[in-house]
């Protein structure tokens, strides 16, 4: 049997020298490109920390309180105003103009796809409700079934039940999900497809029996069976 022979101390501290003078030569080398490139990451950095200090922060606390006469019109039913301001206060569309890129911007986006969904104006309530991207664990789900519902009112039933599932799916939870199921249920008996139906119903008996829609659940199931 043999044995490797470990390095010898001389050896490694040779190899370690001649690795510090490569890398010292490197650096000699470029030493201007790294420097232009560490001061360029380090003026990159400070523009962002200056315009998210001076531009962003002052632009968000504006778009809030800007949207705040929108979100009360919306509040009282009054979509039109919301929409499209009193003239004295800025509407929905023209918050996601100014500061569509802040959150109260982004949020807009939603609040116009349902004014507009309210006023029967489908089709623009489904192109805003589509272009409304959330993390909301409860905002997320509604912005689906309410595009759900703009398909289902276009006749499109077969687009919207996808999309009612999908919410109904997308955070599970008692709020959303046994409303969106019980719509995708009664898609599906319109649609002929009482399996698919049943399935849905089973969902709100089997998870959400204690809601709204649990509480009254066996009578969709019982008509289902019943035929």
């Amino acid at each position: 049997m043999t044995t490797e022979k470990s390095p010898k101390p001389l050896e490694n501290l040779e190899e370690v020298e001649h690795a510090l003078t490569t890398a010292e030569r490197f650096f000699e080398a470029n030493s201007k490109i790294i420097t232009l490139i560490f001061g360029g990451a380090v003026l990159i950095a400070m523009l962002l920390l200056v315009t998210h200090r001076f531009y962003s922060l002052p632009r968000e606390a504006k778009a809030k309180e800007q949207i705040f006469a929108a979100e009360q019109y919306f509040e009282k039913d009054s979509f039109k105003l919301a929409l499209n301001g009193d003239g004295n206060f800025p509407g929905f569309l023209d918050i996601i103009n100014d500061y569509g890129r802040t959150k109260s911007g982004k949020l807009a986006v939603y609040y116009a796809g349902i004014s507009n969904l309210h006023l029967g104006k489908y089709k623009e309530a489904i192109d805003y409700l589509e272009d409304f991207k959330t993390d909301d664990l409860l905002l997320g789900p509604v912005a689906l079934g309410a595009t759900g519902d703009a398909y289902s009112e276009l006749g499109n039933r077969e687009k919207a039940v996808k999309l009612y599932l999908k919410a109904a799916e997308l955070s599970p939870n008692a709020f959303t999900s046994p409303l969106y199921y019980l719509k995708a249920g009664i898609i599906y008996e319109a649609l002929g497809k009482k399996e698919s139906a049943l399935e849905a119903y089973k969902n709100i008996k089997d998870k959400y029996s204690e809601t709204e829609q649990g509480r009254t659940i066996d009578k969709y199931i019982a008509r289902i069976k019943a035929n």
